[in-house]
């Protein structure tokens, strides 16, 4: 899909920078405060950056991941960077 994240790259502050399979590039960010549940091992700032891109999703260990076209419809929506 157009939406398939084919780079991503971590940032301070819960944020992380993603490049689309259709050229489209921005930065996701993740609130401290709802980083709770199935999200609470990402508040570890180590763990935070083993973030990879895994069949098109952004992705950590112990499946964990964001959904692309949500993350996509949210950058586009506010324009690229």
């Amino acid at each position: 899909m157009y939406w398939d994240v084919v780079e991503v790259k971590p940032e301070t502050g819960y944020s992380l920078f993603v490049r689309f399979k259709d050229g489209l590039s921005g930065r996701v960010y993740l609130a401290a405060e709802e980083l709770t549940g199935v999200f609470a091992p990402l508040a570890d700032p180590s763990f935070f950056e083993r973030v990879f891109v895994d069949q098109g999703a952004v992705t950590w260990p112990g499946e964990i991941d964001l959904a692309p076209d949500a993350m996509h419809a949210e950058i586009s929506a506010r324009g690229r960077g």
